[in-house]
């Protein structure tokens, strides 16, 4: 019977230079198709409050329209 302990440790290696070879080209591939939209666009705190501020400023114009 086979040794399962060798066994076992030549599937560990041959598993790190498979995630090894993944890593390398999922880079690679990401590097290529530019961005493709999948990451979340963060917005600075600053930014934030610039349009938390015009759209306070729209729905003020909306709700004086609706008093006058």
């Amino acid at each position: 019977m086979t040794d399962l302990g060798a066994v076992l440790a030549q599937l560990k290696t041959e598993r790190a230079k498979l995630d090894k070879a993944i890593t390398a080209l999922s880079g690679v591939v990401g590097a290529q198709s530019g961005g493709g939209g999948s990451r979340k666009r963060t917005l600075s705190v600053a930014a934030r409050r610039k349009i938390a501020a015009a759209q306070r400023a729209r729905w003020a114009k909306v709700r004086a329209k609706k008093a006058a």
